[in-house]
């Protein structure tokens, strides 16, 4: 089973998929995309760890989602727009490249999220002010193409608003 969580910043996306994950399984995985860029992103990530409790077994993975194996698990990956960015930076802003990469990664996942339960927690960065510059404009199209491959392929997906979801699918 797939679930796809997107929305707005803080609109209450780890929240609600943390709360999924741990109605369906005493010892859910969570699966940390992010890098820690600076001293306020290690605050954030401090912030999301302390939000998690023991039941919570922690795997760290920067780029390569196709080596999870996700079966028998309820696994929530937050998040990926953390992971897109890791790419893209890696990639130089070669949103071909990316994208390409990205796409097979997510379909590496998929073939054993079946097996599990995988929670999938993005971000809505197209609905904002356009981007003002040309690398802001072509992450916010390579977040997007990748939102719409993973939704389409989600077997559920929850759009969140101000900590309300709204079921898509």
């Amino acid at each position: 089973m797939i679930h796809y969580i997107t929305g707005g910043e803080r609109s209450g996306k780890s929240k609600y998929a943390q709360q999924l994950a741990e109605r369906l399984s005493a010892s859910p995985v969570y699966l940390a995309t992010s890098r820690i860029w600076d001293q306020d992103f290690q605050k954030r990530v401090d912030r999301h760890q302390s939000d998690r409790d023991e039941r919570w077994t922690t795997i760290e993975e920067e780029k390569h989602l196709g080596q999870v194996d996700v079966s028998g698990k309820v696994m929530v990956l937050d998040c990926v727009t953390l992971w897109l960015t890791n790419w893209f930076a890696d990639s130089k802003s070669d949103i071909e490249s990316c994208l390409d990469s990205c796409k097979s990664e997510v379909d590496q996942l998929f073939s054993t999220a079946q097996k599990g339960t995988l929670i999938i927690i993005s971000n809505e960065i197209g609905m904002g002010l356009h981007a003002q510059t040309e690398v802001g404009r072509k992450f916010t199209e390579l977040q997007g193409w990748i939102n719409q491959y993973i939704a389409q392929r989600a077997d559920k997906a929850t759009f969140m608003v101000s900590g309300l979801p709204l079921e898509l699918k």
